[in-house]
């Protein structure tokens, strides 16, 4: 195998803003293929971010974004285990982002369990209704009413939204790649979108 060129190296940090280290190892791991490196790295920080995910989150920002002239705005509370990584540079810009993302995508919730079982029953009551209208037998309908459930659902929650910025990550996956990078738990707690004339 060739040797890991300081520029594959470079390349992959701008990519993923994974430290020298990491991107070395990923590089090494997948004999200087960079998309196989970034997969590699993904992994890793999915690897970090469960062995993490116990951990108390007391530490934090609120970050806001405004759009549309004032038309549109978001406040975010982001979550993390020190004040050290409250002032982080890296993850202010995420909870900024992660703002800007939620203006611009209108997420229902952060997580499935954020939905309302109204909104769902509303959502599944419309596919059934879709559904039925092709005339297939009732066990297609159903299968059909729950797929289009399930992406509803996919596409409502912000955690598996992908993300604006780069729609080839969703949001879970931006936030694992922090976590790996910055080394503490962080999660997204909460967020409020107002619209103006929106009830």
């Amino acid at each position: 195998m060739k040797p890991i060129s300081a520029e594959l190296v470079k390349q992959l940090r701008e990519k993923t803003g994974a430290g020298v280290m990491d991107c070395k190892q990923a590089l090494t791991e997948s004999e200087g293929e960079l998309d196989k490196a970034v997969e590699f790295l993904r992994k890793k920080g999915l690897a970090t971010a469960a062995k993490r995910a116990g951990r108390a989150t007391s530490e934090g920002t609120i970050q806001s974004y405004i759009h549309m002239g004032g038309k549109l705005g978001v406040m975010v509370e982001v979550s993390c285990e020190t004040d050290f990584v409250a002032k982080n540079e890296d993850f202010q810009e995420f909870a900024r982002n992660i703002a800007m993302h939620i203006a611009a995508s209108n997420p229902l919730g952060i997580g499935p369990e954020d939905i309302s079982k109204d909104v769902l029953d509303k959502e599944k009551e419309i596919y059934r209704a879709q559904a039925a209208e092709t005339g297939k037998p009732e066990n297609i309908v159903e299968k059909i009413t729950e797929g289009k459930l399930s992406k509803f659902v996919k596409d409502s929650c912000l955690m598996s939204q992908p993300y604006v910025r780069n729609p080839e990550i969703s949001v879970a996956d931006l936030l694992n790649e922090l976590i790996a990078k910055i080394g503490e738990n962080i999660t997204v707690k909460r967020f409020v979108r107002f619209q103006v004339g929106d009830e």
